[in-house]
């Protein structure tokens, strides 16, 4: 399993189009810089549906905080997940680190606002 870092892109006045990442796999963890205003854009055309987890770092009350999942349908499944708060999601480093369950057809692109 290897860290595979997203590139984040920031939104501007003029518009943004936006860089997809594809060429995914569900062995890798996802890394993505988290400021506390980002988000993640998944688009999936593949026949299954893919779990996205991010994954939650921290503990509260000396308890682990359960990882959020995000179900992106299949065939035409569109979601945009985020803003993540750093308090809660980033890692070490102020990244957020996400697994997929599912590649088929899906894409993924961050943005800053």
């Amino acid at each position: 399993m290897a860290d595979v870092r997203i590139t984040v892109e920031e939104l501007i006045p003029t518009g943004l189009e936006p860089t997809y990442n594809g060429s995914l796999s569900t062995e890798n963890t996802y890394l993505i810089h988290n400021g506390g205003n980002v988000f993640v854009h998944f688009k999936k055309s593949g026949a299954v549906a893919c779990v996205v987890t991010i994954q939650t770092p921290k503990t509260v009350g000396g308890l682990d905080v359960a990882e959020q999942t995000v179900t992106v349908p299949a065939l035409t499944g569109d979601r945009m997940i985020g803003p993540f708060s750093p308090a809660l999601y980033n890692d070490s480093v102020q990244d957020i680190r996400i697994t997929l369950s599912n590649i088929a057809g899906l894409t993924i692109g961050a943005v800053k606002i």
